[in-house]
This record gives C-alpha cells, structure tokens and sequence, in this order.
C-alpha cells in the first residue's frame, strides 16, 4: 500500500437487530452526545456492504483514541465495524478494517475500488 495514503476520518458501523435497537440507538446517540461524532440514520434494513442493520458514527481522525476505547468499554455486546476513509471503499472496507467485537462477512461487490 502507498505509504501516502492519508486517513480523512473513520467510520463506525455499530451492528444490530430488531431485539437490540434501542440499545443501539442509545449508544450511538450516548456517543454523539459525548463526542463530535456525525451520527448517521439508524437503519432497520439492510444498507450497503453491511449484511446487518446497523447505524454510522463518522469521525475525525483525531478522535480515534478516544472514541474507539469507549465504544469498546460501552458497546453492550453489540459488533462494530470500524473503518478508515482514505477515498478507496473497497480497500478501506477490506483491508484496513478492524472489528470489535465478532466480525462479519461484508458484501463487497457493492463498494468502488476507485481512488476518489
């Protein structure tokens, strides 16, 4: 990989189902609370590679060292995706991505492999 690759931000994908939305609703709008994080929409179906309902908490670089170790703390037993964004989806998604909790098979034929 380029070594010039910059990270613009990361997104975190927190997973659930219909017997864990309210927990995932309040984690993530406990992290916004706590954090300048953009939450995005908590989706009851399934949205992109992700082969879960999941919602997004998108933020800054800056904000990994604190962000991640609380979602680790506060997570309840929910699985979340982080990924950086670098403008390559796919590469991102695939290669760069970690887990916390149990990790899950992506459906990547839905993400660009284009430099943005």
């Amino acid at each position: 990989m380029d070594e010039m690759v910059r990270i613009s931000g990361y997104h975190a994908h927190v997973y659930f189902d219909a017997a864990t939305l309210e927990q995932a609703r309040a984690l993530c709008e406990d992290a916004a609370k706590r954090f300048p994080v953009k939450m995005g929409r908590v989706h009851e179906r399934l949205v992109g590679p992700h082969p879960c309902w999941s919602c997004q908490l998108a933020f800054r670089a800056d904000l990994f060292a604190d962000l991640v170790p609380w979602l680790m703390l506060n997570r309840g037993g929910l699985d979340v995706l982080l990924h950086p964004i670098t403008g390559n989806e796919l590469r991102d998604h695939r290669d760069c991505a970690m887990w916390i909790g149990r990790s899950h098979v992506l459906d990547l034929s839905v993400l660009d492999d284009a430099e943005d």
